[in-house]
């Protein structure tokens, strides 16, 4: 690890011009690539107290080993000398997108004699119109079967071409109308590559015209009682229009527009293009990356038009982009943007209308794509080994965690305190074996006692099944007889708390680590690893250590860890919103001993009140399915019990003062709702 101060620049030493910079490691390789309007602006930057700079910044400054620099005269040269330089060194502390050479093509390959239509992937070649991206292949295979009858453009390859211009005869293709077959001279080259320009005037949503002069060739050819004319024309244009409709119109005014969407955490993103050509959707792709580095919601807009358009010219940049956040500066991005297409660009963020509803489309699926991929990391079998692995490493653990649980304390304002412990094996969640916990030795907030406390009761537990299975004899005394069943009931199930975990993992940092550690050391358990995992900087805390462990951005530990602090942050907030709306929800009813929910419903239901029901006989309470007569006893004593005082009595007029209680009545599912407490429950919502 290198001290930024062994290779930061000499007073003076950089110009304060703008320019591009790149870090080196110790081996010489560029580790980082940027830009700056001021360099020595920028570059002072990186040489504060690595106390202060965030954990991504100081991981990369302190990987590398030397800063080089190059001026350039505008913001745009910088911006295009910084995409030439990622692309060429592909530094690995720079956002990287991946999967965008996967999606597939329609491509014309107009740089032929004979241009031919395909499906192409992978880095673009020069004279080739490309139209999409698309979704799938066969998506592409669709619409080309559908415009060949219209279009009939050359699609096979240049061995079978130059096996039917040899032997004379055409393929399948030529003999059913589905090529023009130049192969055989049934049309001569330039009129084959007049065909490949009407398809690709269509396809780049020049739509109209086209069908316009079809339907009037169609009503000539009909005027002129040459039906079958007619109808060759008529399934023609039917096949057009059908080709069309697979691509939805989205935008009424036929705008050409490209729609970028973001949605990020703390360690990735992804980002979703939405390409629309002549109001209707032409093609979408989406990315994801590590951020690796510092990086807001503006940058990665800005990495993505790099992306995008830094080897595109002409038409393939369109004449507006609609963006969530605009780079700073913008003038630069949307400058470089219009010299590469020749013509003005406009780059903005869509505010309402149309536009801001299509924007709101595509990041739902940059939010679709963001889960997905962590859903396909998370079940990744080499992924999950190589995570717990590092975990291990940078814990100083003898092995691989296997079994980590994770605790959360959750509540609003000091109210319905409870806690969480969710459990992951091999990376995993175990549903089944998540516990939660009523916080009861204190009341009021205090998350570090609320700790000490589920650490306190999860793991003397733990030592009570112990002992009880005889699995641990303490001072040489004899087993309860129950040390055949091990850490499983009679019905095979696992006791609860019976496994005990390698780690266990706190929200919080060194207080709530101290907390749980402190539990642990007064219950004489020294061989479960504590650590804590801070939410504001992904800081991973150790009971003795005064620094936290700070993990790469990229690791697939810290990747881990942050997955198991999430879910017990879920699982403990559902909780308490749970506990939070059952009190709110509280009635006469919940005060009789063994009355569950389902029979509480089934009076309210049948009564339609608890007014009523109190004054039911204990025969007309039988009648409830499921209600014996011992438990309707139990109700009517229990409701007398809980009868309204009686009323008080206004002595100035002798008037009786009635105070109604909170009526407890079923909606609409037969659920029971007390009268008076949404508004109760509105107040105390945060």
């Amino acid at each position: 690890m290198a001290d930024p101060s062994s290779y930061r620049p000499k007073p003076g030493e950089i110009p304060d011009s703008p320019g591009v910079y790149r870090f080196r490691d110790e081996h010489r390789r560029v580790i980082y690539v940027g830009k700056a309007k001021s360099l020595r602006q920028r570059l002072a930057n990186y040489f504060q107290d690595l106390a202060s700079l965030h954990p991504r910044t100081r991981t990369m400054v302190t990987t590398a080993a030397s800063v080089e620099w190059t001026i350039v005269s505008t913001e745009v040269e910088a911006l295009q000398l910084e995409y030439s330089w990622i692309k060429e060194y592909d530094p690995r502390f720079n956002v990287k997108y991946r999967d965008d050479k996967s999606y597939p093509y329609l491509a014309v390959t107009m740089n032929e004699d004979y241009p031919r239509v395909q499906v192409m992937r992978g880095h673009k070649k020069k004279g080739v119109r490309y139209f999409g991206p698309y979704g799938h292949a066969w998506a592409i295979r669709d619409t080309v079967d559908l415009l060949l009858r219209v279009f009939p453009v050359r699609t096979c390859s240049a061995g079978v071409f130059k096996n039917a211009a040899r032997t004379g005869r055409p393929c399948l293709l030529g003999y059913i109308g589905k090529c023009s077959a130049p192969c055989v001279d049934r049309v001569s080259a330039d009129d084959h590559r007049e065909l490949a320009e009407e398809f690709c005037d269509f396809m780049a949503g020049r739509t109209g015209t086209y069908l316009r002069r079809l339907e009037k060739r169609m009503t000539e050819a009909a005027e002129e009682m040459e039906y079958e004319r007619a109808a060759r024309l008529r399934d023609d244009i039917g096949a057009l229009k059908k080709a069309m409709e697979k691509s939805a119109v989205v935008l009424a005014d036929a705008t050409d527009a490209d729609l970028i969407a973001v949605a990020e955490d703390e360690l990735e993103a992804a980002v979703q293009i939405f390409h629309v050509r002549g109001g209707r959707v032409r093609g979408q792709r989406g990315w994801v990356t590590d951020k690796v580095e510092e990086v807001t919601t503006a940058a990665l807009v800005e990495h993505a038009l790099q992306q995008l358009y830094g080897e595109e010219t002409g038409d393939a940049v369109p004449k507006e982009v609609l963006v969530p956040a605009l780079p700073e500066p913008t003038e630069p991005v949307q400058e470089w943007l219009t010299g590469r297409r020749g013509s003005q660009v406009s780059l903005r963020i869509p505010q309402r209308g149309d536009k801001r509803a299509l924007m709101e489309t595509v990041e739902r699926n940059a939010q679709q794509a963001l889960a997905l991929h962590k859903t396909k990391r998370a079940s990744d079998l080499t992924t999950r080994s190589r995570a717990l692995e590092e975990i291990a490493d940078a814990l100083d653990l003898d092995s691989a965690p296997l079994r980590i649980e994770c605790y959360d304390i959750s509540h609003l304002q000091g109210d319905d305190v409870v806690a969480s412990m969710v459990v992951f094996e091999d990376g995993l969640q175990r549903k089944n074996e998540y516990r939660r916990f009523q916080i009861k030795g204190f009341a009021g907030q205090d998350d570090v006692r609320s700790m000490h406390e589920v650490i306190t009761r999860r793991f003397r537990r733990y030592l009570a099944e112990k002992e009880r299975t005889g699995e641990w004899v303490e001072d040489d005394a004899e087993p309860d007889g129950l040390g055949g069943t091990g850490l499983k009931d009679d019905d095979g199930r696992p006791k609860k708390f019976a496994y005990p975990p390698q780690l266990v993992v706190v929200d919080g940092g060194r207080p709530q680590v101290a907390a749980a550690r402190r539990a642990l050391d007064e219950l004489g358990i020294d061989d479960i690893a504590v650590c804590g995992l801070a939410k504001r900087l992904e800081e991973v805390w150790l009971p003795d250590d005064d620094d936290p462990v700070v993990l790469p951005r990229t690791s697939e530990g810290l990747y881990l860890l942050q997955r198991v602090r999430d879910e017990a942050h879920r699982f403990a907030i559902t909780y308490q919103r749970t506990k939070r709306a059952k009190r709110f929800r509280a009635g006469p009813l919940d005060d009789v001993p063994g009355l569950g929910e389902t029979r509480k419903q089934a009076l309210i239901k049948h009564f339609g009140s608890v007014k009523k029901l109190r004054s039911a006989t204990i025969e007309q309470i039988q009648e409830v399915p499921g209600i014996g007569r011992k438990t309707a006893e139990t109700i009517a004593a229990t409701l007398a019990r809980l009868a309204p005082a009686v009323p008080a009595v206004n002595t100035a007029t002798g008037e009786i003062i009635e105070e109604e209680e909170p009526e407890t009545t079923a909606d609409s599912s037969g659920e029971p709702v007390t009268a008076g407490v949404p508004d109760e429950r509105r107040r105390q919502e945060p």
